[in-house]
């Protein structure tokens, strides 16, 4: 078993291939307002025409209407929605398509192994179950998480794919896949030389720790 790879918050052309080079299975897209890696649909869609077959992209909203969902799939055509915010299983399962719920550890209510699990078990539909750390606004932090809150979700029988997210980087990203073993791993800014802007030698040096994790499994 391989831990697969997506790349989120991309921006640019020239990122995008990037980490297709690099031999990532995802890639990301902000559709929210508030972040600094944020495209607009138009955009995006122009963005997704650079991406190969076989390359997932993943849209991802915080709080979206029902229209700003369908725009995006009517113009981007995304393999997978992602939710970061308040969503219910009811507001991510609406719209018919594949989702990942993302879920804060560490938040209010979810600060214990126990709870974190519980509040996942209403998401079952979902395709995978992401991690990301808790902070005040909505969107990635950039920092991490103590892991051990994943030690409920992990042993139950009815998790989804567990995608590991929240301040990974180049350098500590094999230490975590070693630990956790995730079905994925998701960065943004862990690989960024400012907002919104990735380096194609983090991506590769990211990319390449995982594989190395991955063998010595």
């Amino acid at each position: 078993m391989r831990t697969r790879i997506k790349i989120c918050g991309l921006t640019r052309e020239e990122d995008i291939d990037a980490a297709v080079a690099a031999g990532v299975d995802a890639i990301g897209f902000v559709f929210y307002p508030k972040s600094k890696r944020y495209v607009t649909p138009t955009r995006a869609a122009q963005l997704r025409r650079v991406v190969p077959a076989f390359v997932d992209v993943v849209a991802l909203f915080v709080n979206p209407s029902p229209d700003e969902v369908r725009a995006v799939l009517d113009e981007v055509g995304p393999e997978l929605l992602q939710f970061h915010g308040d969503e219910t299983p009811q507001d991510c399962a609406r719209h018919g398509h594949r989702y990942l719920r993302a879920f804060r550890a560490g938040a209010p209510g979810l600060e214990t192994a126990e709870g974190l699990a519980t509040y996942c078990r209403a998401f079952g539909e979902a395709a995978g179950w992401l991690f990301d750390s808790y902070s005040a606004g909505f969107g990635g932090s950039g920092h991490g998480f103590d892991h051990a809150l994943l030690a409920d979700v992990k042993a139950d029988p009815v998790s989804r794919p567990l995608i590991l997210s929240g301040g990974l980087n180049p350098d500590n990203v094999a230490a975590a896949v070693q630990s956790v073993r995730p079905w994925a791993v998701d960065v943004s800014s862990g690989v960024e030389v400012e907002q919104g802007i990735k380096s194609s030698d983090r991506i590769s040096f990211f990319v390449a720790a995982v594989h190395a994790a991955d063998a010595k499994k």
